[in-house]
Formats: structure tokens, C-alpha cells, sequence
């Protein structure tokens, strides 16, 4: 088994000469609904919203989606059922569904919920090359806006969600996807720059290039200049020009 570098949040090991594992995680805390969470949200929406910025990680170079785990910090029941159930209902999207597995906390009794979740995907070396890759002077285009905590609650309909990010795959005209997390929109972009071998040259905007984008609530997508408007009229988000690749 051997580890691929890789500048994104992600694990690559080739396990053979043509196929590569791709494992990626996220974790939650203090979001929930028990009596020290510092964010209330329902249990359901916490697991769907944190299943989904290692699925994206993985899904967006290209890779299948072989395994689920969650690891709860709080009980089966009520709390841990409730957020299995937010993790499948992105799962079923994918007809993975059947291939979560995890652990809940059953020895001690918990006031604040806490949860990590992997994913491990599969791919060929071939389509991961495919995947990590942009043609020189292509734009970098933010999908969604930077949402953390009760913002994300309030403007969701504004951030990238599972179902719409599925959307943008479908979209031949974008050669590279990027998830944007706590390190915020600029960090992201210049690691997609770097990724290519690019230098990165910042367009002007109004968003705020160093502000969190929370459970992924943005993406970034590398495509050609004149492919922007059509990229317009197919997906709703909010669609931003955050630079170039040169």
C-alpha cells in the first residue's frame, strides 16, 4: 500500500496498480440538541449536514463511495437514532444507504452531543488524475455562500446542499470541484492552483474570501471563462467569479 500526497482534507493509499482509496472525515460538536449544545438544531439536520462535507470531499474527485462510519458520542435513543437517520437521508441520494456502519455511547451519560463521520471511497488512478486536473486560464467559480452555525440555518436555501452538489456533477463542462470548509474560500482556491501547478490571480468580488463556509456550504468549481453563463442557468446558488488559473 502506498500514500498519495495530496493538498486537499483527504487520504489517498493505492492499494494496487491501478486502484486508490480515498478516505475523508469531519466531526461535529456542540451542535444539537441536548442541554450544552451551544447551536440548536434538530439531530436530523446535524447528520445530514455533517455526513455531507466528507462525501462531497470524496465524490469530488471522482471517486465511488464504498463505506460510511459514524462514530456518536451520545446515545442510540433518542439522539444517535436521529442523526442516523440525517446521514441516511443524504445516503439514500446516493443509494448508499446500506453501506453505513458506526458506534454510539452507551456507558455514560452524555449533556452535549458530539459526532465524527468518514468516508471512504474508491477510484482508478487514471480517473484521479482526471479529476485533480484544470486547463490553464480556466475561472474558479464559488457555488453557494460562506454559512456557519445559525446563518447556514437561516440561508440555506443559499449553500451548497448534497442533492445540488449532485447537480454540478452532472455538468461535463466543469473539469475540477473543491468543498470549501473552515479554512474559507481563498485557502481553497489557492490550493486548487497549487494542485495544478498554477499560480492563482484573484478576481474582485463582495464575498468574504476568508470567512468560514461551515459543512461545506460552498464549492468550488473550476471551468472555462465563456461556460459561466450556461453554468448560470443550470444550477440555483448563488454563482461568484472568485479567480483565475495562470
Amino acid at each position: 500500500m502506498k500514500v498519495i500526497n495530496s493538498l486537499r482534507d483527504i487520504s489517498l493509499l493505492q492499494i494496487n496498480e491501478k486502484e486508490v482509496l480515498v478516505i475523508a472525515c469531519d466531526s461535529a460538536g456542540g451542535i444539537g440538541e441536548k442541554k450544552y449544545d451551544q447551536i440548536k438544531v434538530s439531530n436530523k439536520i446535524l447528520g445530514k449536514y455533517t455526513v455531507k462535507v466528507p462525501l462531497m470531499e470524496v465524490m469530488s474527485i471522482g471517486a465511488e463511495v464504498i463505506s460510511v462510519i459514524d462514530n456518536l458520542a451520545v446515545e442510540y435513543k433518542p439522539t444517535g437514532k436521529e442523526i442516523i437517520a440525517g446521514i441516511k437521508e443524504n445516503l439514500k441520494l446516493l443509494s448508499s444507504a446500506e453501506l453505513l456502519n458506526g458506534s454510539t455511547e452507551e456507558n455514560i451519560k452524555t449533556v452535549q452531543t458530539a459526532l465524527g463521520v468518514t468516508v471512504i471511497g474508491k477510484i482508478t488512478l487514471e480517473k484521479l488524475k482526471k479529476y485533480t486536473f484544470s486547463n490553464k486560464n480556466n475561472i474558479i467559480v464559488a457555488a453557494g455562500l460562506p454559512l456557519v452555525g445559525e446563518n447556514l440555518m437561516k440561508y440555506k436555501s443559499k449553500a451548497v446542499n448534497l442533492k445540488k452538489f449532485l447537480q454540478l456533477k452532472e455538468l461535463d463542462y466543469i473539469s475540477q470541484f473543491l468543498p470549501v470548509g473552515s479554512k474559507g474560500i481563498l485557502y481553497e482556491a489557492k490550493i486548487m492552483a497549487k494542485e495544478n501547478n498554477y499560480d492563482f490571480e484573484l478576481i474582485n468580488n463582495k464575498l468574504d474570501l476568508l470567512k468560514s463556509a461551515g459543512p461545506a456550504s460552498v464549492i468550488l468549481l473550476s471551468l472555462k471563462e465563456k461556460k459561466f453563463s450556461k453554468l448560470k442557468n443550470e444550477i440555483d446558488l448563488p454563482l461568484n467569479r472568485i479567480g483565475k488559473l495562470i
